[in-house]
């Protein structure tokens, strides 16, 4: 995953059959605005986990489900609030479309984004909204004919401040939306660097998942939970450490070694999670609102004053 990542050809969307009826719907390479899906097929249909960035790609992914299921996806599950898991959900007709209830009041309140000065240029095409208009507190559960699938509110701000999970503790397959990343920097700019850690640790790991899927890059196993906590106790320190040397999120951006993790791609997401972390250090609240543009500013500085790059 990233640059290497270069031609169409290992950019192709593409399914992989987790056995029973679930599937993962990968979309290479799993950067910016390109993430994964779900699908849970039974003999009543297909039940969704997450839609895309842009029309073209979550058109593709409903051509793709309605060919898996023989029919229309019946249930649509967003996982959070950010766009590349829930713009595409107009192109559900039909489906029931469920999510924590902050979730929905997240996408509500939203409003246009300034995506194009934030991004290199996309062709996001034609969004019509869709909120969540089923919606719970701490969870719910769904059945695909007679499998049970656990959609869990995780309890913390973390990626966002509305993160579920879906668990079918019957496969051990785990839909993780963006708790967790393969081969791409984790981003808590807008939920909790020490919640992140907390729900990984104590919701997500003890599940015993054998197969997860991330919200972005391949299909993995429960190895990742721990790699990612290593990235997110990494921060945590890099903040610490840049707080008491008087350092902005930007300068100690700049002044650290990534090390193992300048492998990653979306390097630059270590400043939008160090504006997190020295929040949480300066006393705020999980989730609490920051300057949002403050932070995507540092890391397009970060990125040499270019726009992020984007392939969606």
């Amino acid at each position: 995953m990233g640059e290497a990542a270069g031609t169409p050809s290992d950019r192709t969307p593409h399914v992989e059959d987790l056995g029973g009826g679930l599937y993962a719907y990968i979309q290479p390479d799993g950067s910016w605005f390109i993430n994964n899906t779900g699908l849970l097929v039974g003999r009543r249909g297909a039940v969704a986990v997450d839609s895309c960035s842009t029309e073209r790609r979550t058109r593709a992914f409903v051509d793709t489900a309605h060919d898996l299921a023989g029919g229309p996806v019946h249930t649509l599950v967003n996982t959070h609030s950010h766009p590349d898991h829930v713009a595409g959900n107009g192109w559900f007709p039909g489906a029931t479309i469920v999510a924590h209830e902050r979730t929905r009041a997240e996408i509500l309140a939203a409003g246009p984004l300034p995506l194009d000065l934030l991004f290199e240029p996309v062709e996001w095409g034609e969004l019509p909204p869709a909120p969540p208009f089923l919606t719970y507190t701490e969870g719910v559960t769904l059945w695909v004919d007679d499998l049970r699938c656990e959609i869990t509110h995780v309890g913390s701000p973390a990626h966002t401040t509305n993160d579920s999970i879906v668990w079918v503790p019957e496969r051990s397959v785990l839909y993780t939306g963006d708790l967790l990343f393969q081969g791409g920097t984790p981003f808590l700019l807008s939920g909790s660097v020490a919640g992140a850690i907390e729900v990984l640790e104590d919701v997500v790991a003890p599940l015993g998942a054998t197969t997860i899927v991330p919200g972005h890059g391949p299909v993995c196993g429960p190895e990742l939970i721990g790699v990612t906590v290593g990235y997110l106790r990494f921060v945590q320190d890099l903040a610490r450490r840049g707080v008491e040397a008087g350092l902005s999120p930007l300068e100690a951006a700049h002044e650290t070694d990534l090390g193992e993790y300048a492998a990653w791609s979306e390097t630059e997401r270590i400043v939008g999670n160090l504006h997190r972390a020295y929040a949480e250090i300066g006393g705020a609240e999980r989730g609490a609102p920051l300057d949002l543009g403050a932070a995507f500013g540092d890391m397009i500085a970060y990125n040499g004053g270019r726009p992020l790059h984007c392939r969606a």
